[in-house]
């Protein structure tokens, strides 16, 4: 299995970030290099340069772009996925961390921990739709997809 060594976001598309959306996009992309597992199928008898990869995500005409490159930085290949199947597993994210931020200025631990299960729940229905949603293009395992489910979360306009 092979695995991505460089990830990158190009935002130019989307308004501009928050400081936390940045910072939670360094947190994901760092810990997404740390450990991943990220490889391409070969299409149409057609074998794929070898891992490892650069990917950068991005949205571009209401789609999510993946961009894969070599190590030095040759293009492989470019898929889009249709953002409508992760419009309400995003949105139920963004409510749910929201609720979570809310519970930890006031709520007694039990309470912030059945958020957090909550919260957790809902990123691996995002992480399994990302899988889903892959199939046939990148093979991800599942904290891979976690991860970049993350991304995929920063990427998307809050409101």
């Amino acid at each position: 299995m092979s695995s991505l060594i460089r990830v990158t976001i190009d935002d130019s598309a989307i308004p501009p970030a928050s400081a936390e959306v940045i910072q939670d996009r360094k947190v994901a992309i760092y810990d997404l290099i740390e450990e991943n597992s990220f490889d391409l199928p070969g299409r149409d008898g057609q074998p794929v340069p070898p891992g490892p990869y650069g990917l950068q995500l991005a949205i571009r005409d209401g789609r999510l772009v993946f961009d894969i490159s070599t190590e030095d930085g040759g293009k492989v290949g470019e898929f889009h996925l249709s953002l409508g199947p992760f419009r309400q597993v995003v949105k139920d994210y963004f409510q749910i961390c929201a609720s979570y931020y809310d519970a930890v200025k006031t709520m007694p631990p039990a309470q912030i921990e059945a958020i957090d299960m909550a919260r957790r729940g809902i990123h691996n229905e995002g992480a399994r739709t990302l899988q889903e949603r892959l199939e046939g293009k990148a093979v991800v395992d599942i904290d891979t997809s976690r991860r970049l489910f993350t991304l995929i979360c920063a990427l998307i306009p809050q409101g």
